[in-house]
């Protein structure tokens, strides 16, 4: 028998704890081409990728990362009717791959490694990241600064941060086009905590 909800205050009740995360989520919202908000071979294309670690620096292999992002023109529309469904089944199918989308889903691998395609963000020097991950009580907002983005000087949050901390969400380069951005759930005693906002 359980014992009765602790009460604070005359009718008011103690908030109980959230839930973790997943893991239904890693069945559920991965889908085909995810990670490609741009076609393959779109000019301009840049990939996105690192690790999702956790605070013994091991990777975590079961995190869903999603990507949010303006268009290069600085717009938010998305691309509407881009996500196709099996004609027969209902099941989702994956992207017509013809259009830049606003958003990516990937799911880590093994190796606890996401990768999304797309193109640099139009009026902000960043993309906003969301991770979800076995054992967090809450999704985690987060932001990866483009390293070769204009604008990251005049950035209010990255402005105001130490510059350890500001260096969890710059990109780091690796080839042309390719932007590292490893993604730390907790410091491990020798790599700071990527930067997570609040949103109340």
């Amino acid at each position: 028998m359980s014992s009765p909800t602790p009460i604070t205050a005359p009718g008011t009740l103690a908030p109980t704890p959230s839930q973790t995360v997943g893991p239904f989520y890693g069945y559920a919202l991965p889908f085909a081409g995810g990670g490609d908000m741009v076609p393959v071979g779109h000019p301009g294309a840049v990939v996105l990728h690192g690790h999702v670690l956790d605070g013994a620096g091991a990777p975590v292999p079961d995190a869903l990362v999603e990507v949010w992002q303006p268009a290069p023109d600085g717009s938010r529309r998305g691309a509407p009717g881009s996500l196709r469904r099996d004609p027969v089944t209902g099941a989702v199918i994956g992207r017509h791959g013809l259009t830049f989308t606003g958003f990516g889903r990937v799911p880590t691998d093994a190796d606890g490694h996401y990768a999304v395609r797309t193109v640099p963000p139009g009026g902000v020097p960043y993309v906003a990241i969301t991770v979800f991950a076995r054992g967090l009580t809450h999704h985690l907002h987060t932001r990866a600064y483009l390293h070769d983005a204009a604008g990251r000087a005049e950035d209010r949050l990255l402005s105001r941060l130490p510059e350890q901390r500001r260096a969890t969400l710059l990109t780091t380069p690796e080839d042309t086009g390719v932007h590292r951005f490893d993604i730390r759930l907790q410091y491990d005693g020798v790599h700071e905590e990527t930067v997570f906002l609040d949103f109340g």
